[in-house]
């Protein structure tokens, strides 16, 4: 079974939440009889295809990138004959220029659409898009939803609730690198023995501000790794409240980053606004057994963190919940202890990349013999 994955942004040009989705879905179902291959854009000049885990990632060069939606004219092409040869192509929303291309491509392969987050902060572009977001919805053959969460609470969704479903993201440990102990003893001299942790691009959504006025009034250390388009934004903030005990980290490679996630005392996780659909770090924070502090958003968020079961959740842009939060979580740590282990436990129940990938490879043959009875007809 070959399976065609289409996106603006993929690995080794870009790292984040869907990116790692992706690439948890194609190292999955290869393990159980998927050839997987994904079509995304690149600033780079170098377009011959990439071996990558198992599966190869075929780049055309991006020629505009308005709004954040990246415009490739070499994709309508690409995407047909890349589709010609897959069983299923496996779109993920939001990307409005990929509706267009699979118009364009004129697609007639099964297909399937996993439905990320709903577009939140461009209501103007919206409006103009939603005609074209309407047909492309209405025409593909199943949208995935992320977490039960998030189709009950999605407007969008709503519409499209008879051909919609929920397969929720697993993530597999094993391909993640284990840190030695020289590593972990390297970083615990610079992030010392108890800090709390956020890991994530730094955007808009993520609620750092909202962290930031949270310790303001405390002296817990507090590390955030990543980089973004807030960065210098969030750093001055910081400085004007005077914050020495947070450190911004940004970009580290994985290594790095399972050290910090093996060695925090807990996440924290403050995005405020539903483009935050659900929150890979976080699940990679249930992954390496630590409690949990999020907001509820009616999004994944709170599927992967059940308040008062594998951490806190607090009211979103609430910084003095978010500060009475860690509070509780610092001054007790047996308490925090028992949450990680539910959050570990949760993880290995519902969101590893096995079970992941065996509900998609599922929904991938029902969607074969459903077009192969239609052929029948």
């Amino acid at each position: 079974m070959r399976i065609l994955h289409f996106y603006k942004d993929y690995f080794p040009d870009s790292t984040g939440g869907i990116e790692e989705v992706i690439r948890q879905i194609c190292v999955g179902t290869g393990r159980i009889g998927a050839t997987s291959e994904v079509l995304t854009l690149t600033t780079s000049d170098q377009l011959a295809p990439i071996a990558f885990e198992g599966h190869t990632i075929y780049r055309v060069h991006r020629d505009l990138n308005i709004a954040s939606t990246g415009i490739a004219l070499a994709a309508f092409g690409e995407l047909k004959r890349r589709a010609a040869q897959a069983d299923i192509v496996h779109y993920h929303f939001p990307w409005p220029f990929m509706d267009l291309a699979h118009f364009a491509a004129g697609i007639n392969k099964p297909t399937v659409v996993t439905y990320h987050s709903d577009i939140v902060r461009q209501k103007m572009l919206l409006r103009l898009y939603t005609p074209l977001k309407r047909r492309f919805l209405q025409s593909v053959d199943t949208i995935v939803a992320t977490s039960p969460n998030y189709l009950a609470t999605s407007t969008v969704l709503e519409r499209y609730r008879d051909k919609t479903r929920t397969i929720t993201y697993g993530l597999d440990k094993s391909i993640y690198p284990s840190a030695d102990a020289a590593l972990l003893a390297k970083w615990r001299a610079v992030v010392g023995e108890k800090f709390f942790l956020f890991v994530g691009v730094l955007r808009y959504y993520k609620g750092l501000h909202i962290l930031l006025d949270a310790v303001a009034d405390l002296d817990y250390p507090v590390v955030i790794v990543g980089a973004g388009p807030s960065e210098v934004e969030l750093k001055a903030h910081a400085v004007r409240l005077g914050l020495t005990h947070v450190l911004f980290l940004g970009f580290l490679d994985d290594i790095d980053k399972v050290a910090l996630l093996t060695l925090c005392y807990a996440m924290v996780f403050p995005s405020h606004l539903r483009s935050e659909a659900f929150g890979i770090s976080l699940l990679e924070g249930a992954m390496y057994g630590k409690p949990l502090i999020s907001s509820e958003i009616g999004t994944g968020t709170s599927y992967i963190n059940v308040h008062d079961e594998t951490g806190l959740v607090v009211p979103p842009s609430d910084a003095p919940a978010l500060r009475q939060a860690m509070v509780t979580l610092w001054n007790n740590p047996q308490q925090a202890q028992v949450m990680g282990l539910r959050a570990f436990e949760r993880y290995n129940t519902l969101f590893t990349a096995e079970r992941m990938a065996s509900n998609y490879m599922a929904l991938y043959r029902e969607l074969m013999a459903r077009h192969a009875d239609q052929a029948r007809l």
